[in-house]
């Protein structure tokens, strides 16, 4: 003997509850105001993301680490936008310039035992195939990203802030939760290391073009006089590797000892290398069409290279080669 079948119960909502209420019609009311004010920030926060990823982008040395910023920095918008602001750019300015001192005191407690030299992730623009003009406008040069890098986080963003976009001490102050004059006093330090570091490049495209090109063709040849003699006599070579592999060296300093390394290694790099722009300035792709394996950055000064800044970390070069 078979049980019963189930009874199929369903429940009908009472009608009332389909009748548009005055409390759901507020409610309904409340939630347009928040989409139309929601998309207003968001049209206000696009607005100002050249700018903020130009701070971000300075501040860490990496287009990557300003994009994540720049979404940290969105995401507390829109959880707690500020009750009145008719510019949200000086809050925006504050908020990213926090979240970039977080993110730089985690990576240098990161990097203490990083193997060779950290270097900046490169912005390329290749002749066969250029970078959108928006994220060429925000590159600086490595060589000053690289000075950059030896300051604290807060003198960087002394520096960066105020000195790059006039942003006043007032304002850094309250990011780096200090007095108008102690963040005066970040900028100045930070300003005298910069200079006192900073190489002057030259300014004429032609000849940069015309030692980067002498550059390859001597490094292709093998020709180690020829190469020597585009060389600073204390021109610096400073390789990222990521912190591991045959990159991870310390910085090599002078003509003569960098010429060696690069004949080492011209097997491996020359025959695959073509102008670049890295930076703003001339440098170097390295790989076979399709692939990136190196970046090189070249300071040119009084027509002889004075830095070579090499970028093999794949982390750092994935977004060109997707590119």
């Amino acid at each position: 003997m078979t049980d019963p079948p189930a009874l199929a119960i369903t429940f009908q909502p009472p009608v009332t509850f389909r009748l548009a209420s005055p409390f759901s019609r507020q409610m309904s009311d409340r939630d347009e105001r928040r989409v139309e004010s929601r998309a207003e920030l968001a049209r206000e926060f696009e607005r100002h993301r050249p700018y903020l990823r130009a701070i971000a982008y300075r501040m860490l040395g990496s287009v990557t680490e300003a994009e994540d910023a720049l979404q940290e920095a969105w995401l507390r918008l829109d959880r707690h936008p500020p009750e009145e602001a008719e510019d949200l750019r000086p809050w925006l300015t504050t908020v990213v310039g926090r979240i970039c001192l977080d993110m730089l005191r985690a990576r240098r407690s990161r990097h203490e035992d990083y193997a060779g030299s950290w270097l900046p992730e490169p912005v390329v623009a290749a002749e066969d195939s250029p970078e959108d003009e928006a994220m060429l406008a925000d590159a600086v040069g490595l060589a000053l990203l690289v000075v950059l890098e030896t300051l604290t986080p807060a003198e960087r963003l002394a520096f960066v802030l105020h000195d790059v976009f006039a942003v006043p001490f007032e304002e850094i102050a309250t990011v780096v939760d200090r007095s108008p004059a102690a963040a005066r006093q970040l900028a100045s330090r930070a300003r005298r290391r910069v200079q006192a570091a900073k190489p002057e490049p030259d300014s004429d495209i032609a000849v940069q073009r015309r030692v980067v090109d002498a550059f390859l063709a001597a490094a292709r040849g093998g020709d180690f006089d020829a190469l020597l003699a585009l060389l600073d006599p204390d021109v610096v070579l400073r390789t990222d590797g990521g912190g591991r592999g045959p990159l991870a060296r310390p910085p090599v300093v002078g003509a003569r000892e960098v010429a060696e390394v690069l004949r080492a290694r011209a097997g491996t790099f020359a025959p695959f290398g073509r102008f670049a722009t890295v930076n703003g300035g001339p440098g170097v792709i390295v790989g076979p069409p399709g692939k990136v394996v190196a970046v090189v950055g070249l300071t040119v000064a009084g027509g002889l290279i004075r830095e070579i800044d090499i970028v093999g970390d794949r982390a750092k070069l994935r977004r060109l080669e997707l590119a």
